[in-house]
């Protein structure tokens, strides 16, 4: 199943939904008004981003800081998504209360006959398109554009003293592309930068779009001589879509550390090592498990023993390997945090790492939220950039 067929699936599905929920906020003439506009925004929807794919002068990331109609569409998209929860939670909270145990009928609780047209509306609900319109806005225009610094110090048993107090910045997931210009990549490595990291990580789906890759990568070199010690990125499961050998080849001409299944001994610090390992592509469950071990294998076979080890790898379930082979510290990144959270939890946590850190005996790993997205919209989980701080345990 192609992407944009998943896309028409996903479409059409939220639009009956829609539909039904439009049915509990609106009657009569608004209700045939509204129903005909969410289905011309999905077509244009549709439309728009088929289109975006086959003309590259058509993206956002031509046209910086202007609004677009991509965005107004994801507005609407995810006003489509909030208005059906909203009147889902709405509809079961008023049958849990009819249904309630122990409900009495009589003066205060009077049975009363079924009415269709009183039914139809849920109290409150004229709010229900203004709170959905306003989260979708907020998701979109507000909060996935507001990257927050996170400062975290990270325990190291064995920490020689000329890696205590280290500094290392993690991006992750920026999908640079249609919803991810190239201007807005180089203030996040200006305010990246800025935080003074002593190396700065990339672990994954950097390069998304074939148009501007190379000019990412150009972009990207250019700031290695800013951090004392380097970039060091390795590759995610975006990079093999988008024409991989073209920007493996760009890398080439840049002071970046590229690590495919390979360690590097960084220079100027005593026995500190990187590890970064290739995203396995295969989707069969196991051959990618096995396919993730032992590309570990191999990226960690000439490491010594007792060398300070930081591992980068796409997947969250690097975490794991990293255990296994005594990383001190393993950044992943590939879930986005889920894009949507509550009270720092995510939403949807459909990975066995979704967020944040993991401790397994005295490793530590952490799941990168992300700096892009695949859909342009954020809630509750803005794009971060973390600074770990080697510390000795």
């Amino acid at each position: 199943m192609t992407f944009f067929q998943l896309l028409c699936i996903v479409l059409g599905v939220l639009l009956l939904a829609s539909g039904w929920a439009l049915s509990y906020v609106t009657r009569g003439r608004v209700r045939t008004v509204s129903t005909l506009v969410l289905i011309a925004v999905d077509l244009v929807a549709l439309l728009a981003f088929f289109l975006g794919g086959k003309h590259p002068e058509w993206h956002l990331a031509d046209h910086a800081g202007v609004p677009d109609a991509l965005q107004v569409l994801t507005v609407v998209f995810m006003a489509q998504v909030v208005l059906v929860t909203l009147v889902v939670a709405g509809v079961l909270v008023r049958w849990g209360y009819r249904h309630r145990p122990g409900r009495r009928k009589g003066f205060l609780f009077p049975s009363t006959p079924f009415d269709p047209s009183r039914r139809r509306l849920l109290k409150g609900a004229a709010a229900f398109p203004v709170v959905a319109f306003g989260a979708g806005f907020y998701g979109e225009a507000i909060e996935r554009n507001r990257t927050v610094v996170r400062e975290y110090s990270v325990p190291v048993r064995s920490l020689p003293d000329s890696v205590q107090g280290l500094r290392i910045a993690q991006l992750s997931d920026v999908h640079i592309g249609m919803f991810y210009p190239l201007e807005r990549l180089e203030k996040l490595l200006e305010k990246t930068v800025a935080q003074k990291p002593d190396l700065i990580a990339i672990t994954g789906d950097l390069f998304d779009d074939d148009h501007i890759n190379a000019e990412a990568a150009a972009l990207l070199g250019r700031f290695t001589d800013r951090v004392p010690h380097g970039i060091w990125f390795v590759l995610g499961n975006h990079e093999h879509f988008r024409n991989l050998p073209r920007t493996l080849d760009a890398l080439k001409e840049t002071q970046v550390h590229l690590l495919v299944n390979r360690a590097e001994a960084v220079e100027g610090v005593e026995n500190l090592w990187i590890v970064g390992t290739d995203f396995p592509m295969n989707r069969n469950k196991e051959i990618f498990q096995k396919d993730k071990a032992m590309m570990a294998e191999k990226a960690f076979e000439h490491v010594p023993e007792d060398a300070v080890r930081i591992y980068l790898g796409h997947h969250p379930e690097s975490i794991d390997d990293g255990a296994a082979h005594g990383a001190a510290l393993t950044l992943t990144g590939h879930t986005h945090g889920s894009q949507f959270g509550v009270l720092g939890m995510p939403v949807f946590p459909v990975f066995k790492y979704t967020r944040g850190f993991v401790h397994i005996g005295g490793s530590t790993g952490y799941v990168h939220s992300g700096n892009g997205s695949w859909f342009p919209c954020r809630i509750g989980c803005p794009p971060e950039i973390a600074v770990f701080t080697l510390r000795q345990a």
